[in-house]
């Protein structure tokens, strides 16, 4: 757990330093001015606007982007052999795991503090001091270990960087079907159904009833927040991906070598010649 948690501070620290800072500033920063320029559309619920029924949505589209941070990460380690050094360190992949979770748990952390400093300072209707923090607690905390464990699972079927692109087209899809910006009411009866087999529908729901009133609620499926259904979907994705992920990395590393990885950074050469 130590060399873990000093890992991903120090992986933190890199990815927020240089250049790098900008490149992690860039999309908190686009997000909140798309809120400011919409914030007064109407969603339909009484009272409520696209800003302020936005803003959760927000938080719970940058924790589930979080997954893709994940499937980079985990790719581009396994092809330039961070892995295979893992592998050949004692508890070396259980470190790797936790370092991992450390840093791209705390990057989004970071991403949904500037959405909610800057939501509260910029977008009329959205007010720290009414916000349900115990349910924005559990949500997030339960968002994560879903999104984060299923992010590891896949980014662990993913044998190159290229492939991390392949993987994250579906997952942005996922994420525009699942009624973070816009009420998934809107859409057809089987996006619906789609939506609420995976967990980022419920998340999105969650922050929503968190920081929305109980009058927002008319504009969601049934009417309502639906508490339990959300604890319990997010819950059940949770565990699973408690159970496949490291059972996943562990298959993983099993098949790692130094000629896989030689040839994994042949064909990247090959790519950029």
């Amino acid at each position: 757990m130590r060399p873990g948690l000093a890992r991903g501070l120090v992986e933190l620290r890199q990815s927020f330093t240089g250049p790098e800072l900008l490149g992690q500033l860039l999309w908190p920063a686009v997000s909140l001015v798309a809120l400011v320029l919409l914030q007064h559309r109407d969603v339909g619920a009484d009272g409520i606007t696209w800003g302020a029924f936005a803003v959760p949505g927000v938080v719970a589209m940058f924790v589930a982007l979080g997954m893709l941070l994940d499937v980079q990460q985990v790719s581009a380690d396994r092809e330039d052999g961070t892995v295979l050094r893992a592998k050949a360190t004692p508890d070396g992949v259980r470190g790797y795991l936790v370092g991992k979770l450390v840093t791209v748990s705390l990057t989004v952390l970071v991403y949904v503090a500037i959405v909610l400093v800057g939501g509260a300072l910029l977008v009329d209707g959205v007010d720290l001091r009414t916000v349900d923090w115990a349910t924005f607690a559990w949500v997030l905390a339960l968002g994560l270990v879903a999104t984060r464990s299923l992010g590891l699972v896949l980014g662990a079927l993913v044998r190159s960087s290229r492939g991390a692109g392949y993987v994250s087209l579906p997952v942005v899809g996922l994420i525009a079907v699942s009624g973070l910006l816009a009420p998934v009411t809107a859409l057809a009866a089987g996006w619906q159904a789609l939506a609420q087999v995976f967990p980022v529908y419920w998340l999105g729901l969650g922050m929503r009833s968190a920081f929305l009133p109980d009058a927002a609620a008319a504009v969601e499926l049934g009417g309502s927040w639906r508490p339990l259904q959300t604890a319990a979907v997010l819950g059940a994705w949770a565990v699973a991906g408690l159970v496949l992920a490291p059972a996943t990395l562990r298959r993983m590393t099993r098949g790692e070598s130094g000629s896989r990885v030689a040839a994994g950074r042949e064909r990247a050469l090959q790519r950029v010649g």
